[in-house]
């Protein structure tokens, strides 16, 4: 069961957003996510929970963020229930999606999951539903993946494989790459993994 810790910043001017404890681990359903964000100053920010089915879809989210808060699954695309700070207002959202995304490293994990590429096969293009910071607003968002790289790194514990994907932005054209090992994001723009007590499960 990996558990360590992230740090978050802005990819263009490297301002520290927040640090991300996580733990996660694969399970009856398929796979489970939980983190807790914390500032730079340390306050509380929010946390994230994700299960995902053996195929790779979310089949339960819940974010907290500034005491907004999503809950949403796999259900005639995806659907969510997005909550203000008071509880006194509700909003449901429902998108011809195939997951969700947003700024935790668990959505990088679960949209390689959800794909499963291989090194030879050809960009994947997905639509996914972001939720973005502050407020947890819902943002509709379509990406091309590509599995460019895979390689297999020596380590104390065995073999290591880590995957480099090439994601682009079909609205912008924005390209940026992902490394994946496992479970585990290695780096990606605006993400560092900066502590890793166990070594990443392997996700089948």
């Amino acid at each position: 069961m990996p558990r360590g810790r992230y740090s978050l910043h802005d990819p263009h001017d490297h301002t520290p957003l927040a640090e991300e404890h996580f733990q996660c681990a694969p399970g009856p359903s398929g796979w489970r996510y939980v983190s807790q964000l914390t500032a730079p100053s340390g306050d509380h920010l929010g946390s994230v929970d994700l299960t995902l089915d053996e195929l790779g879809r979310p089949l339960r989210l819940e974010l907290h963020a500034a005491s907004w808060q999503v809950r949403g699954a796999a259900l005639d695309g995806v659907t969510w229930v997005r909550t203000d700070p008071t509880g006194t207002h509700a909003t449901e959202g429902n998108v011809r999606a195939h997951a969700f995304t947003g700024p935790s490293p668990a959505f990088l994990i679960a949209t390689a999951r959800l794909l499963r590429l291989t090194p030879s096969a050809p960009a994947t293009r997905v639509r996914l539903v972001a939720f973005t910071d502050p407020v947890l607003a819902p943002l509709t968002v379509d990406q091309s993946w590509t599995l460019v790289e895979r390689e297999a790194h020596a380590t104390d514990n065995g073999p290591l494989t880590v995957d480099a994907y090439q994601v682009t932005a079909l609205d912008t054209g924005e390209q940026h790459t992902v490394h994946l090992s496992g479970d585990v994001v290695l780096a990606a723009p605006g993400i560092e993994l900066e502590d890793l007590e166990s070594p990443p499960s392997a996700l089948d």
